[in-house]
């Protein structure tokens, strides 16, 4: 009686881990929202817009000044031109925006190529669209196997999904991975669909670089972002695709019938948001760096093993050796026994290297993750 695209995949595991935390009490390094408050000026803006009576339907692909904020502000951070009129969609969230996206180029039996490790509703995603995804591991140090790249590429190969900064690893993408990935969509004429959503928390002086500012890919990249993770506003499902004009016009026609519209005056005050000076930005790495320390120390102290992220907020670790269970039963033990919540590593991976592993998540007050390293020093391997 089902639909046999949803036969392969189950609800978010990162959600069910927040429910199990709010179950047991523990503290919750598992979905990747901050516990802390969203900038003042921000929420300001917000209820300004709904007391201006901004509450009913937008224009569905956004609110004009919106657009045309997101327009100027990619093009002078991500180096992409892109006209608010014609070029530029505001959705209900990234996520949104990758799944019309999909569903905007995907024909049935396409193929996508994804590399692993990767967000978990990639995989659904391509299943909902009719995509059969071709996964391409990351090398132990995050590098890209150049090699079995070009062997997932074929005629069948209709998208390219990359996520930079990588959640759940932390990879920053080089200029010179993305000419080699442009290179291959230009060889086999593929889309990328890249997902932007931590390209402001970078560490260690690395850089953004958006593969739709590659001279080649300007005309077969949607680039996907959105408000969430740089403004600390989760829950406001404000994001946004960069693409050219027949491209957008796609996805636009699935958004329109998807959700018809962002929520109205929230569009409004992200506004403010990306009217916001340089100095914040520049904070909000200097916050999250310290952030990333501490977890990082704690998880080492604990016993796992695991390398500092080059964005993004959260940390891949290992399973400490000499524990007996895999992701998943030890992830509950975690909650249950130790008061820390954090995500299998399985639910970032096709292959069996994530059985192996666990993703924490540093988006949290200083004071939560002390309170998850003390609770940490009870694990006895």
């Amino acid at each position: 009686m089902l639909s046999r695209r949803v036969e392969h995949f189950v609800e978010s595991v990162i959600r069910d881990m927040t429910r199990l935390s709010l179950k047991h009490d523990a503290v919750n390094l598992a979905q990747g929202f901050p516990d802390f408050p969203a900038p003042d000026e921000l929420k300001r803006a917000a209820a300004s817009a709904i007391m201006e009576d901004y509450n009913q339907y937008s224009i569905t692909w956004g609110a004009k000044d919106l657009r045309e904020e997101i327009s100027r502000k990619a093009r002078e951070y991500n180096g992409i031109e892109a006209d608010p009129e014609s070029e530029v969609t505001v959705t209900c969230g990234s996520t949104e925006a990758m799944m019309a996206s999909m569903l905007a180029l995907i024909n049935e039996g396409d193929e996508a190529v994804i590399f692993e490790p990767f967000y978990e509703n990639y995989g659904p995603d391509a299943a909902v669209s009719g995509a059969v995804p071709r996964f391409v591991p990351l090398g132990e140090d995050n590098s890209i196997d150049e090699e079995a790249l070009t062997a997932a590429f074929n005629k069948k190969t209709r998208v390219l999904i990359l996520n930079t900064p990588n959640n759940p690893c932390g990879k920053v993408f080089t200029r010179d991975e993305m000419k080699l990935i442009s290179d291959l969509c230009v060889d086999f004429d593929v889309v990328a669909v890249t997902d932007e959503i931590y390209e402001h928390i970078i560490y260690d002086k690395k850089r953004h670089v958006s593969i739709g500012s590659l001279d080649n890919m300007r005309d077969r990249t949607i680039t996907i972002s959105g408000f969430s993770k740089t403004y600390s506003v989760t829950g406001w499902r404000i994001g946004y695709a960069l693409a050219e004009k027949n491209l957008t016009s796609a996805i636009r026609k699935v958004h329109d019938f998807l959700t018809v519209g962002a929520p109205a005056p929230l569009q409004h005050a992200c506004v403010t948001a990306l009217r916001f000076p340089g100095s914040y930005y520049t904070e909000l790495v200097k916050m999250y760096d310290g952030k990333r320390k501490l977890l990082y120390d704690a998880l080492i102290k604990a016993g796992f093993k695991c390398k500092m992220p080059e964005g993004a907020y959260y940390i891949l670790a290992d399973i400490p050796q000499g524990v007996k269970m895999d992701d998943m039963a030890f992830a509950k033990y975690l909650v249950r026994e130790i008061g820390v919540a954090a995500v299998p590593g399985s639910s970032f991976y096709r292959s069996e290297a994530g059985k192996h592993k666990l993703r924490f998540t540093f988006s949290k007050k200083d004071e939560t993750l002390q309170e998850a390293a003390i609770r940490l020093e009870k694990l006895e391997i």
